[in-house]
């Protein structure tokens, strides 16, 4: 998967505060997250989170 740091990933189930949107911060062989509803940071394996990743939202890097 191509996964980028700034991409916004859509979670098959939701965070206990109850988003399902996590910021990515950094991303290797595991990825850094931060949830969009409350800020909680979690740091795991790329394995793990790549088989719960329902959709990824990227902007487009406008070219000058």
């Amino acid at each position: 998967m191509d996964i980028r740091v700034g991409d916004i990933l859509t979670m098959k189930k939701a965070h206990p505060c109850g988003e399902k949107r996590w910021l990515v911060l950094r991303t290797g062989m595991d990825f850094k997250l931060r949830c969009l509803g409350c800020g909680h940071e979690v740091m795991g394996a790329r394995s793990k989170f790549e088989r719960n990743i329902r959709a990824v939202e990227r902007k487009e890097e406008i070219n000058k």
